[in-house]
Order: structure tokens, then C-alpha cells, then sequence
């Protein structure tokens, strides 16, 4: 290898590492771009249906999901915290009380070599109790993860009004880092992306609210607290597919504790009845309207970004496999698959042309009798 070409290896080595390193920010800035293509989405709608000028359709959006984000914090986080720590301090002891005593009773009723085979609530109540006061302790490590969260959402917020504010001068300076031939074909790449992720947007809220919606009213009928923010908390972890509906389900069964433990069953069942009708009907109904992805890759996408990403890449996986899918598509199917033709040598060309006029010459004798005999019986 020359040295340019050595020089180039290590640049290229060199950029991959760096784009390793800050893969995080990378990630933050993709979510800006999705919030900024879902809030230009919206500012678009509110602009044409009320003859808006730009800035006032941009403002509103901004302030709808203001409005929502700060909503959520006050309808959700407020409670949770009381019902945790009401289940920690208070009903959790109570449970474990009651379970020794059901152990204790049942003992008469079961046969002797059975009886070590219970389970030891007494030395489980052991354990968990100096996890339970261990939670105060670490109050401090909480907060600090939790400002550093606090600092990236504020980062990707401000990221995402600046995307807004201007959304075609830094489309142009991206597409100016491609060559000149080129830039037309990635600005119609970029335009598909937009559509694409619109799209996909539009049915995660569509399937958010459904879900949303049958959550409320199961829990309504069960008599739940706090059902309305338990049906919202549902609906938006029902961003995250496959793991996001297993993680709904928790807070409200803790919660059903405090009032019966037979209604943390009740909600379950509900749950997982919700998620089945969401998962094998409404989701893959709603995604063949508006994207195309075979549940195959969505789960296959999930590990390889929690995998390399952790939590933010599982939070992101639809999207990025959503823009991933059209640029795949469009640049290395489109553009150089589908343009990789052979080029035959002028032997290669005669041996074709060969078998073409004459496909059965060389056939084995066995095949040319056979041939025969059936010509025979067709006259």
C-alpha cells in the first residue's frame, strides 16, 4: 500500500473511534432529530389547518409538548414516590406477615418430608428488609444519576428547538459533506428518512393511546388508584416493544397490593391480554400501514442497540432501524447491488449463446431416450 493509502486506513480508523467514544452524544443528537421531525410534524398540521404563519405553527408545538412533558412529571412522579414508599414501609411487612402465617397453618395439612421444602419467609424478610433501608442511604447516588438524565433531556430539548427553528440550514450542511454528484441523492434519501420516521411516529402514538385507553378502563373497573396516570405510564413505556409492556405492568401490581393482592393477579391478566391483542394484532396492523418492519429485525434491532448503546439504544431501537432500513435500501441495494451487474468475456458470451440455441446437447443418453419415447407417445 502507498503511503496516501495508509494515511487514509488510519483516518478511517481514527474517525471510528471517535464516533465510538462519543456514541452517547450521537444518540442524544438522533433523538433530537426525531422529536424535531415529529414537532415539525405537528407545527406543519397546526400552520395548514389554521393558516398559521411558520413561527406560530412552531411555538404551538413546542408548547403542546411542553404542556404534556410537564404534565406527566406532575400526574405521575408525585404519586409513585407515595405509593413506593407506602409499599416499602407499610404493606410489604404486612404481606410477608401474612405469607408466614399461611405458612404456618399449611404445615398441618402437608406431609412431614415436604415441609422443608417451604419456602423460608422468616430469612427472606431478613434480606430484603436492609434493602428497603438501604434505599434512603443511596438517596444522593439517585440524584446524581438522575441530574445527569436531567442534563441530557435538557440538552436534546434545546438541540430539538434549534433543529426547529431551522431545519433546512442544517439540512443543507449535512448534505454538503457528501460529494457534489451526490447531494441530490442524498437529499432525496434525507426527505424518504423524514417520511419514513413520520410515519412511524404517527403509529407509536396511535398504538401508545390505544393501549393506553384499554389500560384505563381495566383498571377503572378493578378500582385501581391512580388509574389514569398508571394508563398513561402504560402507554408511553408501550414505546418500547417487548420489554416496554413488561415494565408497565409492575407499578400497577405493587400498587394493587396496598388495596387486595388478588387484584395484582386480576391486572396481570389484563395486562397480558392488552399486550397480546397490541402485539399481534394492532401493532403489526398499524406498522404495515406506515412501515414495513419484520418483527424479526425490530427484536434482533432491540439487542444489537441495548447492547452497544444500553438503555438509550433499546429507547431508540425502532427509529434507528427505521433510518437504517432506508438508507440500506437506497445506498447499498439501490445504488450499488442493484447496479452490480457481470460483464462476460467474449468466451463466456459464446458458451451462453450456446446454451441458449441449443439446450439439449449435451443431455445424457438416458434423458435423450426418455425425450424420445415421450415424443413417440405425444404423436
Amino acid at each position: 500500500m502507498l503511503l496516501g493509502q495508509w494515511l487514509g486506513f488510519l483516518a478511517l480508523v481514527l474517525s471510528l473511534y471517535i464516533l465510538w467514544q462519543i456514541r452517547q452524544v450521537l444518540l442524544i443528537v438522533f433523538a433530537a432529530i426525531v422529536l424535531a421531525t415529529a414537532l415539525n410534524k405537528l407545527a406543519r398540521k397546526i400552520q395548514h389547518k389554521l393558516r398559521l404563519s411558520r413561527t406560530v405553527g412552531v411555538l404551538a408545538a413546542i408548547g403542546i409538548f411542553s404542556a404534556v412533558l410537564v404534565g406527566f412529571f406532575i400526574l405521575i412522579v408525585p404519586p409513585f414516590i407515595t405509593q413506593f414508599q407506602e409499599l416499602t414501609t407499610t404493606k410489604f411487612p404486612a404481606i410477608l406477615k401474612s405469607a408466614s402465617q399461611w405458612r404456618t397453618n399449611i404445615q398441618s395439612y402437608l406431609p412431614a418430608p415436604l415441609i422443608p421444602y417451604l419456602p423460608d419467609l422468616e430469612d427472606l424478610n431478613r434480606q430484603i428488609q436492609p434493602f428497603l433501608q438501604s434505599l434512603a442511604g443511596r438517596s444522593l447516588t439517585l440524584f446524581s444519576s438522575s441530574l445527569g438524565v436531567i442534563l441530557n433531556l435538557l440538552f436534546m430539548i434545546i438541540l430539538t428547538i434549534m433543529l426547529l427553528a431551522q431545519p433546512t440550514a442544517y439540512r443543507r450542511a449535512f448534505i454538503a459533506l457528501f460529494p457534489s454528484f451526490y447531494r441530490r441523492r442524498i437529499d432525496g434519501i434525507l426527505a424518504e428518512c423524514e417520511l419514513s420516521l413520520g410515519k412511524w411516529v404517527g403509529g407509536a402514538i396511535l398504538s401508545m393511546v390505544v393501549v393506553a385507553i384499554l389500560s384505563l378502563i381495566g383498571l377503572l373497573s378493578l378500582g385501581i388508584p391512580l388509574a389514569l396516570a398508571q394508563a398513561i405510564l402504560a402507554g408511553l413505556l408501550n414505546f418500547i416493544p417487548n420489554l416496554g409492556p413488561t415494565m408497565s405492568v409492575v407499578i400497577p401490581m405493587a400498587i394493587a397490593l396496598l388495596d387486595e393482592p388478588w387484584k395484582a393477579v386480576a391486572i396481570f391478566i389484563i395486562y397480558f391480554l392488552i399486550q397480546q391483542f397490541e402485539s399481534n394484532f394492532l401493532t403489526p396492523y398499524i406498522m404495515a400501514q406506515q412501515v414495513s418492519l419484520l418483527p424479526a429485525i425490530t427484536l434482533i434491532a432491540q439487542v444489537f442497540f441495548t447492547t452497544f448503546f444500553g438503555f438509550l439504544g433499546l429507547l431508540l431501537a425502532l427509529p434507528l432501524t427505521v433510518v437504517a432500513k432506508v438508507w440500506i435500501n437506497a445506498v447499498l441495494i439501490e445504488d450499488v447491488l442493484d447496479q452490480w451487474k457481470y460483464i462476460r468475456s467474449s468466451n463466456d458470451q459464446s458458451s451462453y449463446d450456446q446454451e441458449v440455441t441449443d439446450p439439449w446437447q449435451n443431455l445424457p443418453v438416458e434423458t435423450e431416450i426418455i425425450l424420445a419415447s415421450t415424443s413417440n407417445l405425444e404423436q
